[in-house]
């Protein structure tokens, strides 16, 4: 699933309802094969022009979480048991992954998945389909964001860098302009020099164009570096939440999710205070 943003005025996505969130999560549980349950009651808000982070370790729910907005669970044989999905107001919760995107909901998923057999234009033009008549304009915008596509333009893609696969995997994104921006784990793997530049380049968009952005990501320091407000989870659960430079300054987590604390990284559930922060009591 491929995504995008031009300038939001331009996107003609629906826009969130005034006063509220552009992607409203409530109480979602989800289980796989009928049996597994992933998410505990999740909620978490997303407004409209925010940069959101959420947070956690691996096995958290993280990824869980963006399959259940987009509609790929049925893919892996999950489903939403409880709980509600809305996009712009209207609910989405069972809606179909087509219509979903088509809503203006785009997920650049893990591990960026490239047309390695395609040029880097024909792996942007794939991802501009539902807009033909500002292909152009969208790949100039994806041009000036990420230099690098343009330097390549022709070579295929399969032999770009995994930085550059990654720059890819966003522009191809950007050429479907979504209201909302989702990203799973865009540093997985990259050098510390092209998660720096990479993260740049994602401010940006936010600022600069207006992008509404989830971004779901283990490195927590750089994730809190640029997000408005974030949120933690552990064991399909947010355990804690609040805008981004409140939670950096946060000496639990820093010491759980920064390594800044004696002992090492731990379970946050291993916080005295634990019980008395969790949101689902």
């Amino acid at each position: 699933m491929s995504a995008g943003a031009g300038p939001q005025a331009s996107l003609g996505s629906p826009a969130a309802p005034a006063g509220g969130a552009l992607l409203e999560i409530n109480n979602l549980e989800v289980i796989y094969d009928e049996v597994i349950l992933v998410l505990r009651g999740l909620s978490l808000a997303v407004p409209e022009g925010q940069l959101v982070a959420l947070l956690g370790s691996n096995g958290a729910g993280k990824s869980t979480t963006l399959k259940a907005i987009t509609g790929l669970l049925r893919t892996e044989h999950g489903e939403v048991t409880e709980g509600t999905i809305h996009h712009a107001g209207d609910e989405i919760t069972q809606a179909d992954t087509s219509d979903i995107v088509r809503r203006g909901l785009s997920l650049v998923m893990e591990g960026r998945h490239v047309f390695e057999h395609l040029t880097v234009r024909e792996n942007l033009i794939c991802g501009g389909y539902t807009s033909p008549g500002t292909v152009e304009e969208r790949l100039a915008t994806v041009e000036e964001y990420f230099p690098r596509l343009s330097e390549r333009r022709a070579q295929q893609a399969g032999y770009l860098s995994g930085g550059e696969q990654q720059m890819l995997a966003i522009g191809r994104a950007l050429m479907a302009g979504p209201s909302l921006l989702m990203l799973d784990e865009p540093s997985l793997g990259l050098a510390p020099l092209l998660v720096a530049e990479i993260f740049q380049i994602i401010q940006r968009l936010n600022r600069d164009l207006g992008t509404t952005v989830l971004l779901i990501e283990q490195n927590a320091k750089r994730a809190l570096s640029i997000a408005d407000h974030a949120y933690i989870m552990e064991n399909g659960r947010i355990v804690l939440e609040g805008e981004a430079a409140e939670l950096a300054d946060n000496p639990d987590v820093k010491e759980f999710y920064l390594g800044m604390g004696e002992s090492g990284r731990r379970s946050y559930r291993d916080v005295k205070h634990y019980k008395r922060r969790k949101r689902w009591l």
